[in-house]
């Protein structure tokens, strides 16, 4: 397994990333503010226009290290990779049960079960804890309903049907959203999921969160010999990593939104951390958007115990846990593909 290691966020304005034989450094106007061994990383992500030397980024390439680039509040960019790794025969297979509709419709509900379960989970957490204080809108009820979703998915007969309970359940989830949200009410609101662009700041932070989740599925995906972009349960389109997108898919509600709940009750953020566009976009500043990195840092080093493998791994490690699953799955040394189920 691959052992985890950091990733890089730079995020200082006028940075440039450039090599000193086996080092990354990061450079402001010449002048060397930070200096770390290839060896230390898995990932660089660079926040605004930032550049890189031929040399850095060929380092990168080299030695395995995903370097991204982004705008300054979070928006893809572009993405240098090296060779493409991995077994040829695994990601032939992987292609053929892209066109498989028997294949294709299992892992499409396992994807789907996984998130409807986390999610559930995710409330149903909520009310253990702080069901004294939060409002009784019928989040109880709501959490019945997609209990009742996970059934229906695993009945269904097309991958369209899948991915129609897919889209209710997330409505029924995102309903109650706001209820979870106990502190700063009067600023951090929540309405629905509103993406590009976001338009207040819960979404502007969930936006940004599933940013870093999706850069993180890429990389474990790549590392263990799969395509990002060809997927099962999001539809293929040029430049879409519809893989990557199916497996955030059980990943967000345990690893993304929990942490923007807790940034927001716990005031890590607040309303003056945020900017509003005259278009009614909603960005993080800098400070704010620094407070989210470190906490989603934080995140990735606490411990959890999978409950597959039924091992206390890294919380950062479990997209590469779900990565090597579904691997393996495609391979054929599992009958199938266990999605990660929060306890």
């Amino acid at each position: 397994m691959r052992k985890l290691l950091n990733t890089l966020y730079v995020t200082t304005p006028e940075s440039y990333l450039a090599r000193e034989g086996e080092n990354i450094l990061v450079k402001v106007k010449d002048e060397i503010r930070f200096r770390v061994p290839i060896h230390n990383l898995e990932g660089i992500v660079c926040f605004g226009y930032i550049g890189a030397s031929p040399s850095a980024m060929h380092l990168c390439s080299e030695r395995g290290v995903e370097l991204s680039f982004l705008t300054e509040h979070g928006k893809f960019l572009a993405r240098v990779s090296g060779e493409v790794s991995g077994n040829v025969l695994l990601r032939r297979k992987q292609y053929r049960w892209a066109d498989e509709e028997h294949e294709k419709l299992r892992l499409a509900k396992r994807f789907v079960e996984g998130k409807i379960h986390n999610s559930r989970r995710v409330l149903q957490r909520v009310i253990r804890d702080h069901g004294d204080v939060i409002p009784d809108d019928g989040i109880g009820n709501t959490i019945d309903r997609m209990k009742d979703m996970i059934g229906r998915v695993e009945n269904a007969t097309s991958v369209d049907t899948v991915r129609g309970i897919e889209g209710e359940a997330a409505n029924a989830y995102f309903s109650k959203f706001d209820s979870l949200v106990m502190n700063q009410k009067e600023h951090f609101t929540f309405g629905e999921r509103i993406k590009r662009p976001p338009t207040d700041y819960v979404n502007a932070l969930l936006s940004f969160v599933y940013t870093l989740l999706a850069h993180e599925c890429i990389s474990a995906l790549e590392t263990v010999g799969l395509d990002p972009q060809v997927g099962y349960l999001h539809t293929d389109r040029p430049g879409r990593k519809s893989l990557a997108l199916d497996v955030m898919e059980e990943l967000r509600p345990y690893l993304a939104d929990r942490m923007v709940l807790s940034l927001i009750n716990r005031k890590q953020v607040s309303e003056n951390g945020f900017v509003k566009r005259e278009n009614g976009a909603v960005l993080m500043n800098d400070e704010t958007r620094k407070e989210v990195l470190i906490s989603w840092q934080n995140r990735k080093r606490e411990e959890i115990v999978h409950t597959f493998l039924e091992e206390k791994i890294q919380v950062g490690l479990i997209p590469y846990v779900q990565s090597m699953l579904l691997a393996r799955n495609i391979r054929g040394d599992l009958d199938d593909y266990p999605p990660f189920l929060w306890k």
